[in-house]
């Protein structure tokens, strides 16, 4: 997987370099410490993901994003921030990111988030996750999480893993007709609107606990 890093101190794009060399199946294909660098390494190199900083000096990350996007780039993004900003993180969500950390986070963490969504899923950080989870106005508060069966929390859960209906019921040892079943009543029981949100609601209520060591 190609990577890129976008970040406007050379000491954090250096510090990530040297975490993300050496990892396996990942190459460092670019730097660039602007929007108009990261455009022109996003075009010319075609990577597979960007780890952008939300605040490139007096730029924006996510308007880097957009931008590109409008342009036809495809690649996938994970963007750091120095706070869990809940309008920022949805934001970024509306932007289809595939990652959102905190520059705290453990590089180990850095990592992990690279190696899932090198598998097709997303990862974001736990605690912007807590953070939405406490806002009145957050659809993650919706309904009431109690009325879920055993079964339909078996199904939100591995929802919040990013499984697909077949992936769940090879999982759970059950038809995707039965797993299909499941996510309505999920979905319905927690007033949520898609898959989409009833993964980040399985992440924000600490149902998902994902290992950051090992290969």
């Amino acid at each position: 997987m190609n990577v890129i890093l976008v970040d406007d101190h050379p000491l954090i794009r250096k510090g990530l370099f040297s975490v993300l060399v050496g990892e396996e199946g990942l190459n460092i294909v670019g730097e660039a410490s602007n929007r108009k660098e990261a455009l022109a390494i996003l075009r010319s190199k075609k990577p597979d993901i960007a780890i952008v900083d939300l605040y490139l000096g007096g730029e924006c990350g996510l308007d880097l994003i957009a931008e590109a996007k409008s342009q036809g780039v495809v690649c996938k993004f994970i963007v750091l921030s120095s706070s869990p900003n809940e309008e920022n993180f949805r934001q970024a969500k509306r932007l289809g990111v595939s990652g959102f950390l905190l520059k705290e986070s453990v590089l180990e963490e850095l990592v992990h988030a690279l190696r899932m969504i090198r598998n097709g899923r997303n990862y974001y950080d736990q605690r912007i996750l807590e953070v939405i989870l406490k806002s009145p106005s957050s659809y993650l508060t919706r309904g009431e999480f109690e009325t879920l069966t055993p079964k339909e929390t078996e199904v939100l859960i591995e929802l919040g893993k990013g499984l697909s209906n077949k992936e769940i019921s090879e999982v759970l040892s059950v038809t995707e007709y039965t797993v299909k079943k499941h996510v309505s009543q999920v979905l319905a029981k927690l007033n949520l609107g898609d898959r989409t949100q009833a993964a980040l609601y399985a992440n924000a209520k600490g149902l998902v606990r994902y290992t950051v060591t090992g290969p």
